[in-house]
């Protein structure tokens, strides 16, 4: 039971942020057992839309917090190393859906620098 006024907000809050992340999490591990299924089928349109969008809910609840980036990075290899011994012609253009590549910042040149 909470004493104050703070500690009894942030409980709900914990109990609203619990709930939320509890549908995450469910619904992220149902769609990675339908890319499973569909993999073992082998089906490769079905593998292959599952696959993705496997993909992206395991990113999406890594990026809310739902899931630790690490474990969603590792299951989403995982998960594309199955699907390329399964069916190699299914993910030959989504194999990196799951990483975006920074862009590179634009460096001054030294001379200009030393103007100033």
């Amino acid at each position: 039971m909470a004493n104050t006024r703070k500690s009894a907000k942030r409980a709900r809050q914990a109990d609203r942020r619990n709930e939320r992340n509890m549908l995450v999490r469910t619904s992220t591990r149902t769609v990675l057992k339908q890319a499973l299924e569909a993999l073992k089928a082998k089906d490769a349109t079905k593998a292959k839309e599952a696959y993705q969008s496997a993909v992206k809910a395991l990113s999406k609840a890594a990026s809310k917090g739902a899931f630790p980036p690490k474990r969603a990075a590792r299951k989403i290899s995982r998960l594309t190393l199955l699907a390329k011994r399964m069916l190699p012609e299914a993910l030959v253009a989504s194999a990196k859906v799951a990483k975006v590549a920074k862009p590179a910042k634009a460096k001054a040149p030294k001379a200009a620098k030393a103007a100033k």
